[in-house]
This record gives structure tokens, sequence and C-alpha cells, in this order.
């Protein structure tokens, strides 16, 4: 036995007293229960949210590298205006990433008015644009962070620091999931992890049941999802071996949060490889759905997508809680267009436009659409002055989301910026409030889901976080 192991037992015993004579009057046992929630033994369980939510399932469309919004949907007219002026003669110049600040740059695509809300899209989006009706356009979004890794765990996780529990874990934390035989919170991987890696993706604190599970695009989207031992019974025998094993040694060393969900985590991945073959097969879908989606597509980007989007249907069909995808591999550079804005901004919209159309109308036409939440977003925007001739740098003072689906009051814009695209106006929204309205229409309040963990409780939206109401249906 190492020390570690006999200080852990004896706890209650002369390591209790000890601890408590430095603790003053509070309880060892309260401080340890206050400190370390216990686990629960089934942690992916369905369980009630605070209030009647709207939302069941969220699918993330996250746009790596970041859109320009003066280039999709914030229309600037100024910017053709005073194309080729120099900015400093117009506006204060914030100092950018990369510190090559070219002339002012209007947006190589037009804008058009879709739908009866009459809502302004580019050309680059026309699909998307055919749902305009469903969509919520927030044009007033600031970044914490200008730099990708900093500002996608700011996204992703509420702080711009490495380790904090992602958005899907805090859901599937607080709201477990409606199918036990696939993981709450799915994450697939169109070929682009994004700076920060998969700590984007992971638990933190939580326990480790709610890290996301990513799936690759093809066949096979996990290693080992088929058995290899002859029979079920055989496989079977295994986990129950792992499982006393791992239960002798939580009778050694008391709770572990480790041990009790990799417990877990051995029944689900058993149960995971008669579940994800049937999920991932698509020979089922019908010609029409699939061309919806672009399935039919020349581009094998636009394809791949699109296989990704009609997967996440399929997630949703079987109760999944949160689905992220990731973008596809048609730039090195993702969204991130410091030089040949035009060519790499047109070929990542091809990839997904069609696909995330098609996705909102197959979850409209199967009743799915008032029951899930679609967030489209990146980590930030651009600027609308040039990186040198033909790029924009990182611009973390104002970029352009959008939601639609449940809870989400279609056609609307919310928030303005200044004439030049550069920075907000009107209607700050920070990502904390993005956080906290993703929390409410899942019927959670986002101050209430804590999780003790250094000596307070923490909650995703950290110290703020307001929902935005004004795009609540």
């Amino acid at each position: 036995m190492t020390r570690r192991e006999m200080l852990t037992l004896c706890r209650n015993g002369f390591g209790g007293v000890a601890l408590m004579g430095l603790m003053g009057s509070v309880p060892f046992g309260q401080a340890l229960s206050q400190e370390r929630p216990k686990a629960d033994p089934n942690p992916l369980a369905p369980r009630s949210s605070h209030r009647v939510p709207k939302a069941r399932s969220v699918i993330f469309l996250y746009m790596d590298g970041g859109v320009s919004q003066v280039d999709s949907f914030d229309p600037k007219p100024r910017l053709t205006r005073e194309h080729g002026q120099n900015p400093y003669d117009k506006f204060a110049v914030d100092a950018t990433q990369f510190d090559n600040i070219g002339t002012i740059l209007k947006s190589p695509w037009e804008f058009k008015r879709y739908g009866q809300s009459g809502l302004e899209v580019s050309d680059l989006f026309p699909h998307i644009g055919s749902c305009a009706d469903d969509l919520a356009v927030i044009r007033s979004m600031v970044a914490d962070f200008p730099e990708h890794t900093n500002a996608n765990y700011f996204l992703h996780t509420g702080i711009g620091i490495q380790g904090r529990p992602s958005m899907g874990a805090w859901v599937t934390y607080g709201l477990g999931s409606e199918n036990q035989n696939l993981p709450g919170y799915v994450v697939l991987d169109g070929g682009l992890i994004p700076p920060g890696g998969l700590d984007n993706f992971n638990s933190g604190f939580l326990p480790a049941s709610y890290q996301g599970s990513i799936f690759r695009a093809g066949d096979l989207p996990l290693a080992n999802i088929e058995p290899l031992e002859a029979t079920s019974e055989i496989q079977r025998q295994k986990i129950a071996l792992m499982n006393r094993t791992d239960e002798r040694l939580l009778g050694r060393i008391g709770h572990a949060d480790q041990v009790e969900s990799a417990i877990s985590n051995y029944e689900l991945a058993f149960r995971m490889q008669a579940s994800v073959p049937e999920l991932t097969d698509l020979s089922g879908e019908t010609e029409a759905t699939k061309k919806l989606y672009g399935m039919d597509s020349d581009d094998p980007h636009t394809r791949g997508y699109a296989a990704q989007c009609l997967l996440a249907r399929r997630l949703v069909e079987r109760g999944v809680r949160f689905i992220e995808l990731t973008c596809p591999r048609v730039e090195a550079d993702r969204w991130d267009q410091h030089s040949n804005l035009i060519d790499g901004h047109t070929r990542n919209a091809h990839a997904v436009d069609q696909p995330i159309a098609g996705l909102l109308k197959d979850l409209k036409a199967r009743g799915l659409f008032e029951e899930t939440l679609v967030i489209w977003a990146g980590e930030f925007g651009r600027t609308p002055f040039a990186q040198g001739t033909n790029g924009r740098d990182h611009n973390p003072s104002a970029f352009s989301i959008w939601l639609a689906g449940a809870g989400i009051k279609g056609g609307t814009v919310y928030g303005a910026t200044d004439e030049y695209g550069y920075r907000v106006v009107e209607n700050i929204t920070t990502i904390h409030d993005l956080h906290a309205t993703m929390l409410h229409l899942l019927g959670m309040e986002h101050e209430r889901l804590t999780y003790r963990f250094s000596g307070r409780d923490i909650r995703l939206t950290d110290v703020g976080g307001t929902v935005i109401d004004a795009i609540l249906s």
C-alpha cells in the first residue's frame, strides 16, 4: 500500500482529526462532500430541468477560424463607397493580430433580402438565405480574445484558458441524455480539430462521462467499434472482470470520479458497439433526403459535410443531447483568410451552405425543428479593412452568429455594428449571454447549474450572462 492510499483510507481517522484541527469547526466529511460531489451511478440518466424546456437537443455548427461578418450576415454599403481608402482617416484602428493593415475593403459579395422577413444574407450563403425566416441573427457578438486558441476556449467553455468543461459537457451534466446506448455529447469531426485541441470538448473538472466523444467521418467513426471477441459473452466477461478490478480499487481508496467514470464508460462502450454502426449506416435514407443535404454534390467537401449534417439529425432523433460539427478540411486556414479572402471564403461556404440548409429543412419536415436548438458561430469576426491587399485580420470587437429552432424567433436581427461593421454600437452580446440563452432554452437556469470545485460553485457562465429575450419566441 502506498502512503497516499494509506492516508486516503485513514481520512476519517487520524488524518481527519488533523484536518479538522486545521479547518476549525467545519466537519471534515461536510467539507469533502462540498468539494467532491458524489458521482451519479448513472451519469447520463435523463434529469429534470429547472423549468419546462423549449429545446431537447442542441446542434452546434462551429465555423472554425472566424467568418467575416461584413461578408456574410452584416451588410455595410459604406465599405463599398469608401473601398480602397485609408481606414486611419475614418476611425480609430485597433492593433490587429498581425499588424498588417491595408485599405478599407468592400465585400466581394452582394447581399440579398430573403423570405418574408427580408433578412439580408450575402451570396456566400444562398441556401441558408432560403431559411432566413427561421434564423435569429445576432450582429453584436463580441469576444474577449483576438487569438484562436483562447477565443476557442472562451466560446466552448466560457473561459479563455485550458481545462474548463465545455458547454456540451455542462449540458449533459445538467440534463443527462435520452439515449443510454450513445454518448450524451458527440463531436462530429469534419476534418479540422480547432486550435486548442480536444480541450475544447473536454469535461474539465466534471466527471469524465460528460466529455465529448469524437466521431470521425467514414464508416468506422470510432476505434474498436467492431468487437474483436468471437462472442458477446466473452466480451461481457472481460467487462465484468474490469469492473470487479475497479470496484476493488474503489474499496481501497474510496470515492474516485475517474474510476467510477471508467466503469460507466466501459458499459457505454459495450452498448455503442451495437448502436453506432446502425447510427452511421445512411443506406436507409432516401435519395431525396441525401440530395437535400447535398450528398450528390460534385464537391467532396460538400458531400462530407452533408453526411455529417445528416448524421446530426439522426443523433437528434435518437435523443443525443449535444452535437457539435467541426468544419471540413477545405482550407488549411479554415475560415481564417488572412489572404485570398475570395477563394477561401467561397470554398468554405460552398462546403457548408447546402448541408446546413438541408439540415434545417429536414428537421422541420420531421417535426424536430421545434425541439432542436441550432447554433451557427465562430470564435470571432474579421476586420472591415484588408490585411495587406486581399485578406482580413481577426476582429473580436464585432461578429455575427445565428440561432434557429426551439424557442427562437425566426426572421429577426438583434444588435448592430457601426457603419463599417467594426465595433458593436447596439446591444453588445457576449459568449456568456449565448451560453445563458442556450441553457434557458434547455430549461436550465444558468446561475443554478453549478459544480463545486476548488472552493467555489463554478458555472458555465462564470459570473456573467444574460438571457437574450429579444430573440426568443
